[in-house]
């Protein structure tokens, strides 16, 4: 179903989570020659054509390869400085670190490179700093321990683009800093042997959208060439590096940047490889997580991705590059497990700071700016960007959380579509609001003093402000509108050839039309579970996760009997070995 430009779709002007429904822009005379000529069901050809894939693209969409994808190394700035000196250091024998961040993107990062260096005859050293005591990024106490433990050479991967203070430190006393990374680049760089980095201001790559672990898997590319060409591999062999996919597919997920052109070919690649489930860490984790389907980039994004994450959120730090690294399975299966309890307690602690946090929103005056604003005492750091996720995701508009103690406060900040909060970020700390800050468009981190808080929440709504070009109206795109008894296994299986979803690909979205509610009820942490009849008769189950409070969830679970519009994605649901469709709701109106 498609409507004109600008018409609500289904009429919907504000849903029940306040939403305005539109359509998904797509040239319906391309989507039908697509549906023709691949002979897909129409619907699918609209998704396509929503994407802006065309009859010559869409082979090459479906099929992604590394073959036709991946750029060569060395078209990035510093590269071939980079590889030069590794490859050096591993043909010497000399010690190198690796300071890799602590989310996903940096542990899958740091695994990859360790795991190549050691394949290659090297000694590598990694520490992934503790997010509440050295905070974000390389500082010098920690490089100054690596030097002395006999890392003259570090590689900082997901970090370093903007840490003058400890790469002068590290220059000072003779340690040689390699940056890998993606995060926006100011106009000058820190001292360092190389910042391999598709960000920066000076680099022409087309490749901007590429995570740190896309970025450090081109130097291990770039670095097995040259050692190959040095003759290293002669007597030994070569690394096979397709072998570590499954961390790179990982990491891109987890960082959210756009699944497009390599970054889709790194997934999808990725994931046959984590199919087969050849890191013991991966397995161990995806087994504790009851993962017993083939992985897809849901898997990695919401099942396996909080948990590799928890340890640096609220555990151990190096938890996730070690799941990794390890080769010993009796190693993997525990790490996996302390993982995913410190996930438990991640839930718990995220779920008091979020109630906290929307008590903050809901009884402070609306004051109409482009950004919400919480913060308390004693929250703590490593779930505040989930709960500014969670409060953008519930409100529609940017948002940052900070946990504040004493007179500083640690910041999280997530944004929409077609605002830059990194930049508005970056644009704060050179004012002199922040102490430290940086970030990219839909995502940023930043330090500030506790009574710079309301001259930054101005400042930033501000910058936002002057990026819109009109209200920012909380919309939600659909692909298009189905019945319930049309929602089947096969549909499900045809919509997958798209993926992998993500960022720049999103998992298609459905309303499914006049459903009335047959059954409702909570199960599980607040989820409302239904079931939906169509016209036909033939029943649909659904599901709206962590919906059990929200008006959207309030309303569907005293509505039994009422027809509503239901928009969300589609998804196979196996229980009991049979496999049925379900709709995971996102959002719903009243039909009318």
């Amino acid at each position: 179903m498609s409507v004109a430009p600008g018409d609500a779709f289904l009429g919907v002007e504000r849903s029940l989570t306040g939403r305005r429904w539109q359509s998904r822009p797509g040239d319906a005379r391309v989507a039908q020659a697509l549906s023709q000529r691949l002979a897909l069901p129409e619907l699918v050809g609209r998704v396509l054509a929503a994407r802006g894939i065309g009859l010559d693209e869409a082979a090459a969409f479906l099929s992604p390869t590394l073959r036709d994808l991946l750029p060569d190394p060395g078209h990035l700035r510093d590269m071939d400085k980079a590889v030069a000196r590794l490859a050096q250091a591993v043909q010497t024998g000399e010690t190198i670190g690796i300071f890799g961040d602590y989310d996903v993107d940096g542990a899958t990062s740091t695994a990859v490179l360790t795991l190549y260096l050691e394949a290659a005859g090297a000694r590598v050293l990694t520490h992934i700093p503790d997010r509440v005591v050295e905070g974000y990024g390389p500082n010098a106490p920690a490089l100054a321990r690596m030097q002395a433990e006999g890392a003259r050479l570090v590689i900082t991967v997901d970090c370093g683009t903007t840490a003058f203070a400890a790469l002068e430190a590290a220059a000072a006393a003779g340690q040689e800093v390699i940056v890998v990374d993606h995060h926006v680049a100011e106009s000058s760089l820190p001292p360092a042997l190389a910042v391999i980095n598709p960000n920066r201001l000076d680099e022409d790559s087309p490749h901007r959208h590429l995570a740190a672990v896309g970025v450090s898997f081109l130097l291990a590319v770039g670095l097995n060439r040259a050692l190959k060409q040095a003759g290293w591999f002669t007597n030994r062999p070569a690394p096979d590096l397709l072998r570590w996919l499954d961390l790179v597919a990982l990491g891109t997920v987890c960082d959210v940047v756009p699944l497009v052109g390599v970054n889709r070919a790194l997934v999808a690649q990725g994931l046959k490889v984590m199919g087969r489930r050849s890191n013991p860490g991966l397995a161990a984790l995806a087994d504790v997580a009851g993962v017993k389907e083939r992985p897809d980039a849901y898997h990695l994004g919401y099942v396996l991705g909080p948990r590799v994450n928890a340890g640096g959120r609220v555990g151990e730090a190096g938890l996730g590059a070690r799941l990794m690294t390890t080769a010993d399975p009796i190693e993997a299966g525990d790490i996996a497990r302390r993982l995913d309890g410190y996930n438990k307690d991640r839930q718990e602690i995220e779920a008091a700071v979020l109630a906290e946090a929307i008590e903050q929103v809901e009884t402070r005056p609306d004051d109409g700016l482009p950004l919400l604003l919480a913060a308390g005492e004693g929250w703590h750091q490593g779930v505040i960007g989930i709960v500014a996720g969670r409060l953008k995701e519930r409100y529609g508009r940017p948002a940052c959380v900070i946990a504040l103690d004493g007179d500083t406060g640690k910041g999280s900040g997530r944004s929409v579509i077609g605002l830059d909060l990194g930049a508005a970020i970056i644009a704060a700390r050179q004012a002199g609001l922040l102490v430290a800050g940086g970030g990219h468009a839909m995502a940023a981190g930043f330090t500030l003093e506790r009574d710079k808080l309301a001259d930054l929440h101005a400042f930033i709504a501000d910058r936002l402000q002057a990026q819109l070009s009109g209200e920012l109206v909380p919309l939600l795109d659909l692909d298009g509108a189905l019945d319930a008894g049309a929602a089947s296994v096969e549909l499900i299986e045809t919509l997958a050839g798209i993926g992998p979803f993500g960022s720049g690909n999103p998992e298609p979205v459905f309303a499914v039309t006049n459903a009335r509610i047959v059954r409702a009820d909570v199960v599980g942490s607040g989820h409302v579970r239904l079931i939906l009849t169509g016209a036909g008769g033939k029943r649909l189950k659904a599901i709206a996760f962590r919906a059990a409070d929200s008006e959207m969830g309030m309303t569907l679970l005293a509505s039994a009997g009422a027809s509503f519009h239901l928009a969300g994605t589609l998804r196979v649901d196996n229980w009991q070995g049979a496999s049925t469709a379900q709709l995971v709701v996102t959002d719903a109106a009243l039909a009318r």
